[in-house]
């Protein structure tokens, strides 16, 4: 099949291969200026966004939107691909990124596809940590050498915490960690008296921020996920006091504190 066949194929089974090769004509001379032109660097913004917007239609159950979605991120694979196969030191493409995902899917599952026997999980996990250390060499490396590298700092710190807890170095129960949740928020209250500017400041609160993560990792939270369910939470009822406002003839710029919390309270009675 030429490459123009192939670039309008409809073979169900062959639509990423005809992705990939409308991405190498659009990166031809002749094709689209503004693909030729970007770089790994200057695409890195739109691989983030393309990231959670699919993460968005996830959490909407939109459907539709998801498989647009993962479209986009795929676009970004199949672009980071492209350019690499263009440039001689990284020496790799497409199918050089399915191979190594392949062969790693298949080394670390010896379960599946080979004789090791697994109980649980848990014991996958441990199982795939294990092959990882060793793939890595990195035994004789820190712990927590480049765990979550990359990630948004409350999803790094997610990680962190489940992995030294599978070492050991936990609270014994989820008393103890609300007991140094009361701990750090007193530390922060320590601190109101000091300037915005001082490093203690955000030091305290960064302190209380991590312990509540180890409080969403022991209750099998994913802090991210309880972040933006509660910021849609507080979108939505403060929606519904504007609204309640606006039945009152008062704009949020015309509210006084007293207004927007009675009508903050009558939106939280209203929800139960």
């Amino acid at each position: 099949m030429t490459e123009q066949e192939m670039i309008h194929c409809q073979e169900p089974a062959r639509q990423v291969e005809r992705a990939v090769a409308i991405m190498h004509r659009l990166r031809q001379p002749g094709g689209c200026p503004w693909d030729a032109e970007q770089t790994h660097d200057s695409i890195i913004s739109s691989l983030i966004e393309e990231c959670y917007e699919c993460i968005d239609a996830i959490r909407e159950r939109d459907w539709a939107h998801l498989r647009e979605e993962l479209g986009d991120v795929l676009l970004q694979v199949i672009f980071h691909a492209e350019m690499a196969q263009e440039n001689p030191e990284a020496g790799f493409g497409i199918n050089e990124v399915a191979r190594e995902l392949a062969d790693k899917l298949v080394r670390r599952h010896p379960h599946v596809f080979g004789s090791a026997a697994v109980e649980d999980a848990e014991g996958v996990v441990s199982q795939w940590d294990a092959i990882k250390r060793k793939e890595h060499s990195i035994e004789d490396k820190p712990y927590l050498q480049d765990c979550g590298k990359g990630l948004p700092s409350l999803l790094q710190a997610y990680k962190i915490t489940k992995k030294v807890a599978k070492v050991g170095f936990d609270w014994p129960d989820h008393a103890g960690v609300v007991d140094k949740i009361r701990e750090e928020t007193d530390e922060v209250a320590e601190t109101l008296d000091l300037p915005d500017a001082d490093p203690h400041v955000a030091e305290e609160l960064g302190d209380l921020l991590f312990v509540v993560v180890n409080l969403c990792r022991r209750r099998k939270v994913d802090p991210e996920l309880a972040l933006f369910n509660a910021n849609r939470k507080f979108e939505r009822r403060f929606n519904a006091v504007e609204a309640a406002l606006k039945e009152q003839g008062i704009s949020l710029a015309a509210a006084s504190q007293d207004d927007m919390e009675a009508a903050w309270q009558a939106v939280k009675r209203t929800e139960g």
